[in-house]
This record gives C-alpha cells, sequence and structure tokens, in this order.
C-alpha cells in the first residue's frame, strides 16, 4: 500500500471513529425478545428459566410484564438462547 493509500485508509477510520462507526467492522444489532414467550416455549417455570440462564427472577418478571427491557449483555444472550437454546443449555452446563 503506498503512503497516499495508507494516509486515506487512516482518515477514514478516523472519520468513521468519530462518527462512532468502525471502518470495516459490523456491528451486531440483538434483535428485542419477547421472553416470556421464550420462556414458555422452552418449557420452564420462571425461577427455572432464571436459574438456567442466570438472570434473576426479579429481573425476568420485570421483562415478562414489560416494565423493563433486556439490553446489553442480557439481550445478546437472550438473542442465543432465542436461535439456539440446546447449545447453550449444553454450554452453562460445561
Amino acid at each position: 500500500m503506498g503512503a497516499f493509500q495508507s494516509i486515506k485508509q487512516g482518515l477514514t477510520e478516523a472519520v468513521a471513529h468519530a462518527k462512532g462507526k468502525k471502518a470495516g467492522v459490523r456491528e451486531y444489532q440483538p434483535y428485542e425478545v419477547d421472553v416470556a414467550e421464550l420462556r414458555k416455549r422452552l418449557g420452564l417455570t420462571q425461577e427455572q428459566f432464571a436459574a438456567r440462564f442466570g438472570f434473576s427472577v426479579a429481573t425476568l418478571r420485570h421483562w415478562e410484564r414489560g416494565d423493563r427491557k433486556p439490553h446489553g449483555a442480557a439481550l445478546v444472550l437472550l438473542n442465543l438462547i432465542d436461535r439456539e437454546p440446546k447449545a447453550v443449555m449444553r454450554a452453562l452446563a460445561a
């Protein structure tokens, strides 16, 4: 890569960073999960679901009532549970 291309790439990355985006990096955007539907689909009580996946029962109840919405790592975990529940259960059991 020549000097001009290197400088251009650096400036492009700097502008993307300033805009809150990373050049060439695809940011994962988790989707909203209907937690009550997911839990029922898995055939688990609130207590079982919370214990199996590491959530507090109180937090789970808030999500199910709609008082709060899961976000961050919790939402990512719920996305994984929604897509591959058996794989997540195996991984957490090990």
